[in-house]
Parts: structure tokens; C-alpha cells; sequence
């Protein structure tokens, strides 16, 4: 009898108890969602106000004429850096311009101090609209700028996927670009095939109304002829004009690589260059001149150099070799 009362007792404790722990446990969660709001946040807030503020969503400087850079930035102390970078940040210059930007701020001081909680928190914070921008300049389609942005997010954080997705998004971006412009390459050649042909058809159908209206007018002056005339040698008739000579384009016999500028293979860059030449009647080439380049003013000395060194069969005109001039798109590319 004893023991069934002290069972039940035990029963009946055990049943009060369940709705203290979850009071205790709701205690424990609005604990920690005060402080959240009340420590943790206002502690982010304080980290990114002493590193030069947050910005809500990047912004680019579009039609706004940078700030000169500071002078004699390697000089500077890292409290001097930390007060320039986060007035770059102020000014949503995350990532540019080069030299005088928030992240290269940043990345000198911890070249300075290694491990600066501030400047470590601020990259860290500030990365997500940092690769916004570089993304919003990729859309732009400014190849070479994108690929320093990124470059510079890859020294801030180097393991971030997000790196994976603008590099991705950038070679993606620069195969559109070389495709529309080896199109309308092709379509320009084309262009002026069929102005050539057409230019020949004209030609050869004036040639054959100026024969054919030749030989009315001489039909038209003869004489009409006698009996004995009729029988008498006739003198040879005038010679024909000689057929319009065909043309044949000039071949290539002998190319030559392209040398890798070293300074692009060491940045990893890549590119193409369009050249235009005049290939002489002893097939050789001169007169080389750049069309188009991407990235400008990195490959164009290389692919000059290989153009040069070209040997071709020369145009001719019918059996007579005659001087051409053609383009050749040079690509560079490291794998």
C-alpha cells in the first residue's frame, strides 16, 4: 500500500515538473534573442562603424569622378590605412579604382599587422557587395577591370566559392563576346565577297554589252557587197578583247606561332587580336596593322611579330602574282 502511494507521488511530481522546463527553456531562448539584439548586433554595428561603415547595397561611381588617391600610401601606418579604407567604404569604393579602394586599404594593413580584427571583420563583411560590383562590371562587359576585381577578391578571401561563380561568369561571358565578334568578321567577309562578285558581274556585263554594241556599229557602217566582193578574200576580223583574267586569293604556305608575352602569362591572362596585312607579290608580308584587341595594349606586339614571319603563295591575276590584303584573328590562350 506504501509503495503504490509513493508511485503515485512520483508520477504526479514528474507531471509538475514538465511545464517548469519548458518555461525554463523559453527563458533561455528569449535569453539569448536579447542578446543578440542587445550585445552581438550593436557590437557587428560598432566593428563596421570603426571600419567605415556598412553599405546597404553597392553602389557604382558611374559618371562621378573618383577621389585623387592618398599620397604616399606605402608610408602610411595602419591606423592611417584603416581611416582611408573606411572612407572608401563610405564612398562605395569597394574594389575601385585601383589604387585608391577599400579592400586594398584593407589588405595593406594586414600586410602591416597581420590578423587587425578590424580590417579582417570589415573584408569579411564587406565582401558580399564587393562581388556584386565586380559582377555588375562583368555585365559591362569591361573584361579587364572585372578580372583585376576578382583577382583582388581572390587576395581577401581565396577559398570563397563566390570567386568559382564570377569566373565562371566572366570566361562565359567572354566567349559571348569573341563569338559575336568572330560573327560579324564573318559576315563582314562575306560582305565583301559578294561586293566583289558583284562588282566582277557588273564588270563583265558592261565588257559584253560594249562587244556586242562594237560589233552592231561595224555591221551597221559595212558596205553591202557585190557579186565579185562577195567572192573576194575578206580581211581578217578584228581581234575579240582578251576574257577578263580570273583571280586567285593568296594562301598561306608557312605560319608561326605566337609568342606568350611573359607578363600575361604570369597574370594568367588571355585574349585575342584581330591584324590586318598586305601580302606582296613575293608572298611575304608588310604593312601589318591591329584591327581589334582584347585585352588591349598585352598581345599585340606577339601576334605582330608572328604575322610578320608568314609565308604565303601571292594573289594572282590570271598567271601575274599581284599584292593582297587579308586579316588573321590571333588567339591567346593558356590551356
Amino acid at each position: 500500500m506504501d509503495t503504490r502511494i509513493t508511485l503515485h507521488a512520483r508520477r504526479r511530481s514528474h507531471g509538475a515538473f514538465r511545464p517548469l522546463l519548458i518555461a525554463i527553456a523559453a527563458v533561455f531562448v528569449l535569453l539569448a534573442v536579447a542578446a543578440w539584439f542587445l550585445i552581438v548586433q550593436p557590437y557587428q554595428a560598432q566593428m563596421l562603424a570603426d571600419a567605415g561603415g556598412h553599405p546597404s547595397t553597392p553602389v557604382t561611381l558611374t559618371g562621378k569622378s573618383a577621389p585623387p588617391p592618398p599620397v604616399n600610401v606605402k608610408a602610411m601606418g595602419a591606423t592611417e590605412l584603416l581611416s582611408e579604407a573606411g572612407k572608401a567604404v563610405r564612398e562605395h569604393r569597394l574594389l575601385a579604382p585601383a589604387g585608391n579602394n577599400a579592400f586594398e586599404f584593407y589588405l595593406q594593413v594586414l600586410e602591416r599587422q597581420p590578423g587587425n580584427p578590424v580590417a579582417t571583420d570589415a573584408l569579411r563583411e564587406t565582401f558580399p557587395f564587393a562581388a556584386t560590383s565586380a559582377e555588375q562590371v562583368i555585365n559591362r562587359s569591361d573584361f579587364s577591370e572585372a578580372q583585376r576585381q576578382i583577382d583582388l577578391l581572390a587576395k581577401a578571401d581565396p577559398t570563397n566559392f563566390t570567386l568559382t561563380i564570377l569566373r565562371s561568369k566572366l570566361d562565359a561571358q567572354r566567349k559571348v563576346l569573341d563569338k559575336q565578334q568572330q560573327l560579324a568578321l564573318d559576315q563582314q567577309k562575306a560582305q565583301e565577297l559578294a561586293e566583289q562578285k558583284a562588282a566582277a558581274d557588273k564588270l563583265a556585263a558592261e565588257q559584253q554589252a560594249a562587244q556586242a554594241a562594237q560589233v552592231a556599229a561595224q555591221q551597221k557602217a559595212a558596205p553591202a557587197r557585190t557579186p565579185t566582193q562577195a567572192n573576194t578574200p575578206q580581211a581578217p576580223a578584228a581581234s575579240q578583247p582578251a576574257p577578263v583574267s580570273q583571280r586567285t586569293e593568296a594562301v598561306l604556305v608557312k605560319g608561326a606561332p605566337a609568342r606568350y608575352p611573359p607578363s600575361a602569362m604570369r597574370a594568367q591572362q588571355e585574349g585575342w587580336v584581330v591584324v590586318a596585312f598586305t601580302i606582296d607579290t613575293n608572298g611575304e608580308t608588310s604593312h601589318i596593322e591591329v584591327v581589334d584587341a582584347e585585352p588591349r595594349r598585352v598581345f599585340e606586339r606577339a601576334a605582330i611579330e608572328a604575322v610578320s614571319r608568314y609565308e604565303f603563295t601571292p594573289a594572282k591575276e590570271g598567271n601575274t602574282p599581284v599584292a593582297s590584303r587579308q586579316q588573321q584573328r590571333i588567339e591567346f590562350k593558356l590551356r
